[in-house]
């Protein structure tokens, strides 16, 4: 008996990022890792996913986004309140119930500042905004109907609002997936896996001595006002992440949706980067080369290209070696294990790329989008 039908795509990209410190550690340092033998820059899969969500806002609708936050009470009694300003009084109390009755725990916050004394969940929830604007339909549905929702068991109350969960997810939600330990039946699975970005090069972290002088103090004073460093460094950048599409599908429930979904997540993995210190760096590049492989068996990660650091060869940049290594590595496996992709576009941002040609079809990004798009629509 054949089973269910797999599908993946894979996303890789070799980025030349100068001087930068976009994702700090706990002193304030770059992150890095060891592989290979050597030292590499590191940027973590959480600080990039990040990212790949702030450039969704521009491109996808703010009905399937979602945001990360304690706050959440607010932000249901907010759509309460839209909806009926007669219950401005009661907003917050019908969100904290609608909350509780869900499974999510709320109390009174005791951060210092702006949120002291707010209504605020024990941990960041990460919510989409249909199911903020569900809860809030299921609490104005007590007012309507005479529910004593101030007294009733939290247990009694559930089944109103599990509606707002459970069905259709939206796309950040069902992309990045979600993890409650207090309401297990909330969470959901991620149908896209990050890996954290690796550099091909081996790096040696730098510090930047700097001083600001105090332009208000007397002729005489010639010392500085401040004196401080920052850590730093400067790589060729390996990202990946996979995209189970068959998965994606399920949760969105879908075709068109879906494709868009993929479409969006793809352009965001592009052009997105960590804004970490981008205020002092300005290190904001695009990707030398991009590679995205169709796949109906296993996604295929070919971080191994890198296993040993890659050097400049002559007037070959290391971006450039990294781009052959990887298209070659990628070609390697699909021969030695019997994996052709069922469809693979690259884009290089400089002249073609022999092994990655050799692998997938040169195009740019409008071009890369159309096409993906069109290969998951006939696949899906």
């Amino acid at each position: 008996m054949k089973g269910p039908m797999m599908l993946y795509v894979d996303f890789c990209a070799i980025q030349n990022v100068p001087s930068n410190n976009i994702n700090r550690d706990d002193t304030g340092a770059p992150k890095t890792a060891v592989y290979g033998g050597v030292r590499r820059a590191r940027v973590s899969s959480q600080a990039w996913k990040k990212a790949m969500r702030d450039e969704f806002a521009s491109m996808l609708p703010e009905e399937v986004l979602a945001i990360r936050t304690k706050l959440v009470a607010d932000q249901v009694a907010c759509v309460i309140e839209d909806m009926c300003p007669d219950l401005h009084e009661k907003a917050l109390p019908l969100a904290k119930a609608a909350l509780t009755a869900a499974g999510i725990a709320v109390e009174e916050s005791k951060r210092s500042g702006d949120d002291e004394g707010k209504i605020a969940a024990k941990y960041l929830i990460f919510i989409s905004r249909a199911e903020i604007v569900a809860l809030a339909n299921a609490a104005l549905a007590w007012e309507e109907n005479g529910v004593d929702w101030a007294t009733a068991k939290p247990k009694d109350l559930k089944k109103d609002v599990a509606g707002a969960f459970h069905g259709k997810q939206g796309i950040e939600i069902a992309l990045f997936g979600r993890m409650l330990a207090d309401a297990p039946d909330l969470n959901v699975d991620a149908c896209a896996q990050v890996a954290h970005s690796i550099s091909v090069d081996r790096v040696t972290q730098e510090y930047d001595y700097f001083t600001a002088m105090d332009q208000c103090a007397a002729d005489d004073n010639a010392g500085a006002a401040m004196i401080d460093s920052t850590g730093y460094n400067s790589s060729t950048l390996y990202r990946y992440v996979t995209v189970n599409v068959s998965s994606l599908v399920d949760q969105l429930g879908d075709t068109q949706t879906t494709v868009d979904a993929v479409a969006a997540f793809a352009e965001a993995f592009i052009r997105s980067m960590p804004t970490g210190k981008q205020n002092s760096f300005a290190n904001r590049t695009l990707p030398n080369a991009v590679l995205v492989s169709v796949r109906d068996k296993q996604p295929v990660n070919p971080v191994s290209a890198f296993e040993v650091p890659v050097a400049a060869k002559g007037a070959e940049s290391i971006s450039r070696v990294a781009a052959r290594k990887l298209g070659a590595r990628v070609g390697s496996i699909e021969r030695s294990y019997d994996m052709p992709a069922c469809a693979a576009w690259n884009i290089v941002d400089s002249e073609p790329v022999e092994e990655l040609d050799t692998v997938s079809v040169r195009t740019d990004l409008p071009g890369l989008l159309e096409s993906l798009r069109v290969q998951l629509a006939e696949r899906l």
